[in-house]
């Protein structure tokens, strides 16, 4: 892990699937995320994901670049465009800030019609440790294993 690191974007179809079997996995039985006809009435062109399922598909994208030791700390979010059917989602990440083997990693998801997600997502990695530019370095407490670096 380093500052600066770009994830591999994700590509999402977004299904009428994928965001009824959010809901419901969510427990969101909101009609505008299940019913076509229910959503048009509310002015919406059709159905459209909920949060819980964005929030669990960003966790997604992060802990599947970091591995299956991954451990989210922090997801925090924010919806812009909504997804509808048909269109596809592509996130996109890069790590901002490292700390021992732990790391705040930006992401934006985009879809048709502009940004859908924005947000930070705090992860540890256990095992790993901040990646040092070549000649930098580092100082230990006195008496800690290692010195100085």
């Amino acid at each position: 892990m380093r500052a600066g690191e770009e994830l591999p974007p994700l590509e999402i179809e977004i299904t009428r699937t994928l965001i009824v079997a959010g809901a419901i996995a969510s427990r969101d039985y909101q009609d505008v995320h299940h019913d076509a006809e229910l959503a048009r009435q509310k002015g919406s062109p059709d159905i459209f994901m909920n949060i819980l399922t964005t929030n669990g598909l960003v966790g997604r994208y992060v802990t599947d670049h970091f591995g299956p030791a991954a451990v989210l700390r922090k997801v925090a979010i924010r919806l812009g465009a909504p997804n509808y059917p048909g269109d596809t989602m592509v996130l996109r990440g890069t790590v901002e800030v490292v700390e021992g083997d732990t790391a705040t990693v930006k992401v934006i998801g985009a879809n048709g019609i502009g940004r859908h997600v924005t947000g930070t997502v705090t992860v540890t990695v256990p095992g790993t440790e901040t990646v040092m530019p070549p000649g930098a370095e580092t100082v230990m407490a006195p008496g800690a294993a290692g010195g100085v670096r």
